[in-house]
């Protein structure tokens, strides 16, 4: 291949990805390209190309809600996490409690997380889900008080894999 030559499109879309280190979108990926970018449906060959040609390898493609992100695939984890000292953050449960709430009810609002609950959520339960950005305040409902209703971010769902909130696990119901 001379100097001069044009990388295969899922040389740059790789390229692109590695170096962004956070989901693009396939707008942000079409921008790489500049002046003459492909078309959504060639761009959309060219990331699954690109998913076949990492298959087996130690950094996958994964679609997720902010767009198209490079990652180290599960199966390779115990391995990499060897890399970082911290342990990774633990989350109490009344924590992952109010996050599943959210998720599942959402628009919701502290009322509704502490009839569900049994519990009021702390202030900084709340502050905790805001500041990972996995929530966000999502508006105000309209009755006394005006209390705000919570909702997931995007952030939330590009952390858990998922490309929409239909993905989350189905909830059983318990007798």
């Amino acid at each position: 291949m001379s100097a001069a030559s044009e990388p295969a499109p899922e040389v740059i879309l790789e390229a692109a990805l590695l170096a962004a280190g956070t989901p693009l979108d396939l707008a942000q990926l079409q921008a790489v390209f500049g002046d003459d970018p492909p078309d959504r449906a060639s761009l959309e060959a060219a990331l699954a190309r690109l998913e076949a040609q990492l298959a087996d390898r130690g950094v996958e493609l994964c679609r997720v809600a902010g767009g198209w992100r490079l990652q180290v695939p599960e199966r390779c984890a115990p391995w990499v996490a060897r890399l970082w000292e911290e342990k990774p953050a633990r989350y109490s449960r009344a924590v992952l409690e109010t996050l599943a709430i959210i998720a599942y009810r959402q628009p919701v609002t502290r009322a509704e997380i502490e009839a569900i609950r049994g519990v009021p959520p702390s202030t900084a339960i709340m502050q905790t889900l805001q500041e990972r950005g996995w929530i966000r305040v999502a508006g105000h409902r309209d009755s006394p008080g005006r209390p705000a209703v919570f909702a997931t971010t995007r952030d939330f769902l590009d952390h858990f894999n998922l490309a929409s909130l239909d993905e989350l696990p189905t909830l059983t119901e318990h007798p």
